[in-house]
């Protein structure tokens, strides 16, 4: 008996290292290989369907009841309701029952619906037509019939229906334009490439007669990451294995473009392929409000078990006299004697139990999603937020951190399109210590006013002319870059381009400048065309490079490199990348002078990198050929094989050059920085570029000041100095700040970190520094790349930049924004905003259920603790569902207690809310005992009034349930009113809704209490609102017992904002005196504003900067102070001779430079 296959089962499902994961097999169109060659082994895959939907129409029910009551607050009511219907307690099953089910029903319409949307959009997905090869025919077929192994012809612009290995393509070199707009977000064609052997075959019967089967990784979600073989067969030979890479990948949801068709054989389809991979969630990230809010839940439980507890220790005080435990009228009957005093006990507690859980409140948690889920759209259409040149939007991904925009502490930025504009423009280059300047050319645009070709110093000669245009040649051929051949770019045909001019196409807008900077120096790049680069020389000869290997780019080694083969049979390997991966691997050339120029465009914050080369033999390109091929085809750790096979290929370099690329910095990026650091939040820069060119982005964007003292610790530093003493300067420093060195004294002193040479994964470690530092504060991160999708996920809130380097951080991200500056927006008015809302909100709901049990637990005491309800059941269920909801839910969404234009203006009010100051515990304690207070002048308002035994005009005498209405009614009116008190932004909505809700309360109570209900089998409230109404010392009581409870408030808040105000409370006072009324020190030039706005005033263009300044600017040139000062009609330019240092500040502008 042969037993491997069950020694196979045991291995896999045993075995403590499950090997067998780690690849499959696909035979290419289900053809068996050729006997002898090797077994078949059938292999069982999913199907094709996508499945978004977390419920079906049968589960629906069960699963979503399960997920709800994993809440602790609806789990707590259920247990109340349960109580109630188990035991004789003093209020109907129905005062738990309705709010409960009310909250469960509106959650599971929402959540119903949203999986009713996903269940549509999937079966679209599903059943949309798919064209594969059967048998050497095209049939067509749903996509959801799909299944690994088929062959599949896509069409120029059909998106690709599962994860394919590209076989071949209409074009004849082999290759296929994608888009992965839905994956990344990146528009930008992208380029791929067709298996070796079978890019040839074109016709459905050539592909359905390839023998060949696939050796590949399992699934995982790395869009960019794929390791695997195929295995080709011809007739009985040996078959010949070509590696597979994320180049020969196709990706559901990418989309084919300039190419007419192509054929690819699946491999990963349905929830296995990476778009589907991706649709896993992030964990859940919770804000500071919700856990204060689940702590403040504690404590009321804590309330509410020990009030039941001593209501229960106090009703068997009071039955201790005969008379009382038995009065004349309620004798006990004998059962109730013999029971057992103990669960008689526990029976009364719970009873006294649901009739106080009203202090929990069930429907708050709803009121929160609601808030949070509606307040989000103030963002999405926020019209200063939205970017024309984009035409984008800020996004918001999860509604569940809106009010963590106001207590951010820390913010951690990316540099490179984030800060700067990741619009590359070629500045210059250096060949063998000689500077050029091109034309001033940026993404195929020509700047006016820059003709012909600068160079700097004398052209070299001899030798140094062959290192010059070799340097050239290394450029034109080292990068991915494409070549558009679309008829139509951006509306201009080919025709009307210019000769030179061409469209370039790369993931990296940094060899674009490059490509684009050299064709101004002469040498343009044509086009990559069957494995040969061609480039036009500065004699328009055309010249042909065969392209040998690429060893591509990757963030730890910094550098790539191309090995090719010249007309003329020399091979050559032309590396570029950072200065630090170049030099060490540099044997000769001009390194000293190259190395000081490089460091000298990095002080001027430029982006540089080196250019190399070496001449290879035909034998050291055959080993290097050979080492390449072994690594590409492992299956198992190819990349640090390709890494290990790389170090040993690039070495023993000879130095071309340098050049130096500008990426300008954001617009109002500098004004953002500077309000971040007013409003107290420390900003931090984590860049992969060297130190020198991000400290003079940090510089230019007011990061960094000229005063500031720089604390440095480099590697550089440590070799001119012990690592001890570069430590004990630190320490100096920081010693007199705080008194010790710590990792927090050290972060926290800081103003502001810049942060060199960061790994996407240092990223976010540095983030989980500081958030597990001592005082755990707040952090957000922001940037556009892929590269800081790790930090963005392990900070509080992550915001992506709908950059140029794709969408991998939007998508990632809690929030999206166009651009650096609307983040200023975002966190000083809308995070401010959101945050005083919600606080609020939480805090008021604690305080009006106090407001409505505490009379509650007071009445015991005045009726022999015999649980007797003060409230009707009516007034129980509805008081947090209809008469108190909506009033608070709108002021949680409309209320600003300042202006927008008065946070933007003032950053500093941000203070103000930062540490979570509104749900502190004294603010917390506060609206805990003016509830309590509140409760206690109802209750006992309207006991006095009662102690007179009040009669109606016909004699008739008040009873317990029209004290409990009297007290009712004093409480709606109070707790509606607080509010209208505490709104500072009134709308016809506001005065809608909270009279309103005062008007609904009444009518209903006339109707409750006018009609006799026929499903009611009590009628206790009949006509008892109208009765009390009929009473003038109950009007009387009422309004005074408002006016009595209203008045603490009011009091405290004159007092507080006469004798202790917050910077907030002097903002409002200040801006009510001058609401309509004009500084006599505005400037007259922001008259022409309407909002009392600077205007932007012209200046001429500089070269790296284009952006208008709205402040008066000093700057020095030469030896000479030039200052732009503005005149009354406009701004004249002046300068002075001067060696001191100016500075301006004007009245109603933000700070000058």
């Amino acid at each position: 008996m042969d037993c491997s296959l069950l020694r196979t089962l045991v291995s896999r499902y045993c075995a403590g290292e499950e090997n067998w994961v780690d690849s499959r097999t696909i035979y290419v169109g289900h053809r068996e290989p050729p006997p002898g060659t090797e077994a078949y082994i059938p292999q069982r895959f999913p199907d094709n369907r996508i499945v978004s939907s977390k419920y079906t129409f049968w589960n629906f029910i069960p699963k979503n009841l399960f997920e709800q009551f994993r809440r602790i607050a609806n789990f707590y009511f259920l247990i109340i309701f349960l109580v109630q219907l188990i035991i004789d307690t003093p209020t109907s099953p129905v005062t738990s029952g309705l709010p409960l089910l009310f909250v469960i029903t509106v959650t599971a319409i929402k959540q119903g619906y949203e999986d009713w949307l996903r269940h549509k959009a999937d079966n679209a997905m599903n059943q949309c037509p798919v064209h594969f090869i059967q048998h050497g025919k095209l049939v067509r077929k749903q996509s959801r019939k799909l299944r690994v192994g088929d062959i599949v012809m896509v069409k120029e612009d059909e998106t690709f229906p599962c994860d394919l290995i590209f076989l071949s393509s209409s074009r004849g070199d082999g290759t296929c334009f994608v888009t992965t707009a839905s994956l990344d977000g990146e528009s930008s064609h992208k380029t791929h490439y067709a298996v070796q052997d079978t890019k040839a075959f074109h016709s459905e019967q050539e592909i359905d007669a390839l023998h060949a089967t696939i050796e590949c990784e399992q699934p995982q979600p790395d869009l960019y990451k794929f390791v695997g073989r195929i295995n080709v067969y011809h007739d009985r030979n040996e078959p010949i294995a070509r590696p597979l890479g994320s180049e020969n990948l196709l990706l559901r949801g990418a989309t084919l473009k300039n190419t007419e068709k192509i054929f690819g054989v699946a491999i990963y389809t349905g929830m296995e392929t990476k778009m589907a991979l991706n649709y896993q969630s992030k964990s859940q990230k919770r804000s500071a409000v919700e856990k204060s809010m689940n702590v403040f839940l504690i404590v009321y439980l804590c309330i509410l078990i020990s009030k039941a507890l001593i209501n229960t220790v106090l009703k068997y005080v009071w039955q201790s006299e005969p008379f009382r435990d038995e009065p004349w009228y309620n004798q006990k009957t004998e059962p109730e004697r013999k029971r057992n005093q103990f669960l008689q006990a526990f029976t009364d507690f719970l009873a006294f139990m649901v009739l106080f859980n009203y202090i929990i409140p069930v429907s708050m948690y709803v009121t929160v999603e609601m808030q949070k889920f509606l307040g989000s759209y103030f963002l999405t259409w926020d019209e200063e937020m939205f970017d024309e040149d984009t035409g984008e939007g800020p996004l918001v991904n999860t509604s569940d951190l809106n009010e963590e925009l106001g207590q951010i502490e820390y913010v951690f930025t990316d540099k490179t399109g984030t800060l700067t504009e990741n619009n590359m423009e070629f500045v210059e280059c250096c060949i063998e210590g000689h500077v050029y300047i091109p034309h001033v050319i940026c993404n195929g645009q020509i700047l006016h006013d820059c003709t012909g070709i600068d160079m700097i110093d004398s052209s070299p000669g001899g030798s140094g002319k062959e290192r010059e245009e070799l340097f050239f040649r290394a450029l034109c051929l080292c990068h991915t870059v494409q070549v558009k051949d679309d008829d139509n770019v951006d509306g201009l045909k080919k025709s009307q381009l210019s000769r030179r001019s061409r469209i370039y196409i790369s993931s990296s807008p940094d060899e674009v400048a490059l490509v684009e900077g050299i064709q101004r120096l002469g040498y343009t790049y044509l086009c990559l065309k069957d494995n040969y680069m061609e480039i036009l020389n500065r004699e328009n000869n055309r010249e042909k490079f065969e392209l040998l290997e690429v060893l591509s780019f990757d963030s730890v080694r910094r550098r790539m490199s191309v090995i090719v083969k010249s007309s003329t049979g020399d091979i050559f390997l032309f590396c570029k990348g950072a200065d630090s991966s170049i030099f060490p691997r540099v044997k000769e050339g001009k390194i000293d002078q190259i190395r000081s120029r490089v460091e000298r465009n990095a002080v001027e914050g430029l982006r540089t990198l080196c250019v190399a080369y070496k001449k290879l033999t035909a034998e050291e390109y055959s080993n290097a050929q050979k080492m390449l091929q072994n690594a590409k085809l492992a299956l198992q750790d190819r990349e640090k094989k390709l890494a290990e096979v790389y170090e040993k290929i690039e070495r023993d370099f000879i130095l071309l050059g340098a050049t130096a690329v500008e990426d300008r910095l954001q617009e109002k990026a500098a004004d953002t920085i500077e309000a971040l650091q007013k409003a107290g939040i420390k900003v931090w820069v984590l860049t992969g570029d060297k130190m020198e060119t991000a400290a003079a982005t940090c510089y230019a964007c007011k990061l960094f000041r000229r005063n500031t003292q720089i604390l440095e610790l480099t590697t550089k530093k440590i070799e001119e100095q012990s690592l001890h003493d570069v430590l004990f300067d630190l320490s100096k420093t920081v010693l007199r700040h705080s008194g010790s060195l710590t990792r927090d004294s050290l972060s926290g002193n800081c103003s502001a970190v810049l942060c060199c040479r960061m790994a996407p994964l240092q990223k976010a470690q540095i983030v989980k520094l500081i958030k597990l530092s001592k005082e755990h504060p707040i952090t957000l991160a922001i940037g556009d790349g892929a590269n800081d999708v790790s930090m963005i996920l392990e900070a509080h809130v992550g915001i992506g930049i709908i950059g140029k380097e794709g969408r991998q951080a939007a998508r990632n991200s809690d929030y999206a924004i166009p651009k650096f500056k609307h983040l200023k927006k975002m966190l000083l008015v809308h995070g401010h905003f959101y945050y005083v809302r919600i606080s609020e909100l939480v805090q008021y709901f604690f305080y009006k259920n106090v407001c409505f049990i505490f009379p509650q637990f007071l009445y015991q005491f005045f009726c022999g603790f015999s649980q007797q309800p003060l409230y009707d059941t009516a007034y129980l269920t509805l008081y947090n569902i209809s008469f108190t909801s909506l009033p608070i839910l709108l002021y949680s969404l409309m209320e600003q207690h300042v202006s927008a234009d008065t946070l933007k203006r003032e950053p500093s009010l941000y203070r103000d809310v930062a540490k979570n100051a509104l749900l502190r515990w004294r603010a917390f304690i506060y609206w805990t005992f003016l509830g309590v207070f509140d409760a206690v002048v109802f209750f006992f308002g309207a006991y006095f009034l009662f102690d007179n035994t009040i009669v109606t005009s016909n004699g008739q005498m008040f009873g317990n349930w029209t004290f409990g209405t009297l007290v009712f009614t004093v409480l709606v009116f109070t707790v509606t009113l607080k509010l209208a008190l505490d709104t500072h932004y009134w709308t016809w909505i506001n005065h809608f809704m909270i009279w309103g809700s005062l008007l609904f309360y009444i009518v209903f109570s006339l109707l409750w209490g006018g009609i006799i209900w026929p499903f009611l089998n009590y009628q206790r409230m009949y006509y008892v609102f109208m009765q009390m109404l009929s009473s003038g010392p109950a009007w009387l009581g009422i309004i005074l017992l408002i006016t009595v409870s209203l008045l603490p408030d009011v009091l405290k808040k004159v007092l507080c904002r006469q004798l202790w105000p917050t910077a907030t409370e002097r903002i409002q006072n200040a801006s009510r005196h001058r609401r309509d009324h004009i500084s006599e020190f505005t400037p007259l030039a922001c008259l022409k504003s309407p909002r009392y706005r600077s205007n932007d005033c012209s200046s001429s263009p500089a070269r790296r900067s284009h952006s208008r300044s709205k402040k008066t600017m000093f700057t020095h040139w030469r030896g000479i102070d030039y200052s732009v000062l503005p005149s009354v009609f406009g701004y004249s330019n002046k300068h002075c001779r001067s060696s001191a240092g100016y500075r301006y500040s004007g009245s109603g502008l933000e700070t000058s430079v």
